[in-house]
């Protein structure tokens, strides 16, 4: 992305970079890996995924600058005695106190893009 000259060519790497969510997955950090070196290999699997969309980041952070701070977001997934659970921290939460109606409409499609790929990774 940082190679794009034109926001037309940044938006083409991105549209060919997002996986059918419209998701890029920037990093995963496999936190439970960190836990067995120290506990063993009985260690519930903790794995933290940073996703997004640098458009969709874009066009939150052009209305609410400090909305780059929070996305691209943070998925987490891990195991428990009672299963398996998924965590994420709702983008329209974090930019609420911002009053910015244009941002959190944005927000509010990102959650849904995110609850939506939850619910398909659950299934």
């Amino acid at each position: 992305m940082g190679a794009a000259r034109t926001f037309a060519e940044l938006a083409d790497i991105v549209h060919k970079a997002q996986g059918p969510s419209g998701f890029i997955e920037f990093i995963r950090f496999n936190l439970g890996a960190v836990l067995r070196k120290e506990s063993g290999l009985n260690t519930p699997k903790i794995l933290r995924f940073i996703i997004g969309n640098p458009l969709i980041m874009k066009d939150m952070a052009k209305h609410v600058p400090d909305a780059a701070s929070y996305a691209p977001v943070t998925v987490l997934i891990d195991e428990r005695a009672d299963g398996v659970h998924l965590s994420y921290d709702t983008m329209a939460g974090f930019l609420e106190s911002y009053g910015n109606a244009e941002a959190l409409k944005v927000a509010r499609v990102l959650d849904s893009k995110v609850e939506n790929l939850l619910r398909q990774v659950a299934a």
